[in-house]
């Protein structure tokens, strides 16, 4: 039995008001469309739920057990829906980001601790994964990638720095001993720590300057799978095992003190920044609204 709540809550105003009137000016409705609701309601049931006269309106047994009843059921209803409310009122809840290594670890650093503390109702829960992911298969509320990874139909906004770089670096030591490379090409020659991503090919490095663009499928003594473990690359390559080439941001702390050196640089390839991608829903959840909004206070900070 399919019954509308708007007419549960209109026989329990006049019953618990012991009239229409009464009802009316407690509910803020009209005597006449409470009347109208009750005899839906009763012609529904199949059972008369009050006594109606002319100075007054009682309560059948009926009506006064599911007058009883109804009062705490609706006092639940109330209460779901004003913690809904709260959703929409104020920022709470979870928020699932599907992101890069890369981005986790050099775009989340600098927004995860102030985004908290402005909404510290908000909970993250951030999935770090190199593969291709249907955030919604995945059960996140969006993702974070590079715009020729983006899913379609999804709308993206920047997040983080703008452009990026890929960087080739290598220690002083290894460099004394095996020379500086003056072209990618040279790189055919020296010993390059190489980084697979999970279920694909491993990525050639590429380079460009001016109008020449070079990819190099270089060998070395050193594959890693999976970006996580990039930092061992970079341990390898400070040690004096090989050249490295990562992220810019990843080999910046170690090429301002010194333990790497740059190679190639006027080659470095440089390339547009992440995007926070999300489904082109009506009603984005409180959470990402919230985190969305936060991300574009910061882009309009930097500009």
């Amino acid at each position: 039995m399919k019954i509308d709540l708007a007419d549960l809550t209109a026989f329990l105003a006049v019953a618990n008001a012991k009239g229409f009137r009464e009802g009316a000016r407690a509910s803020g409705l009209s005597a006449s469309g409470l009347s109208e609701a009750v005899r839906r309601l009763e012609a529904q049931v199949g059972v008369r739920l009050l006594h109606r006269t002319t100075r007054s309106v009682a309560t059948t047994e009926a009506g006064e057990r599911l007058r009883t009843r109804l009062g705490a059921a609706l006092t639940e209803v109330e209460a779901a829906l004003d913690a809904v409310n709260d959703y929409r009122g104020r920022p709470s809840g979870t928020l699932k980001l599907n992101v890069p290594i890369s981005g986790a670890r050099l775009i989340l650093p600098a927004i995860v601790s102030r985004f908290l503390a402005a909404y510290p109702e908000i909970r993250l829960d951030i999935t770090a994964d190199d593969n291709f992911v249907n955030v919604l298969e995945a059960g996140c509320d969006a993702g974070i990638r590079y715009d020729e990874r983006l899913e379609q139909d999804m709308i993206a906004v920047p997040i983080g720095p703008r452009i990026q770089r890929f960087a080739a670096a290598a220690a002083p030591s290894y460099l004394d001993r095996r020379g500086r490379p003056g072209h990618p090409r040279d790189l055919l020659q020296h010993d390059c720590l190489r980084l697979r991503f999970a279920g694909r090919a491993m990525p050639p490095w590429e380079f460009t300057r001016d109008d020449e663009t070079v990819q190099i499928d270089a060998e070395g003594p050193l594959h890693v799978q999976g970006g996580a473990i990039a930092d061992l690359l970079v341990e390898a390559a400070i040690g004096g095992s090989g050249i490295v080439y990562l992220f810019e941001d990843w080999l910046r702390p170690h090429l301002d003190s010194g333990a790497l050196v740059p190679v190639l640089e006027p080659w470095w390839l440089a390339f547009s920044g992440p995007f926070l991608y999300y489904p082109g829903r009506r009603l984005v959840p409180e959470p990402l609204r919230a985190f969305i909004d936060f991300i574009r206070e910061a882009d309009q900070g930097r500009q």
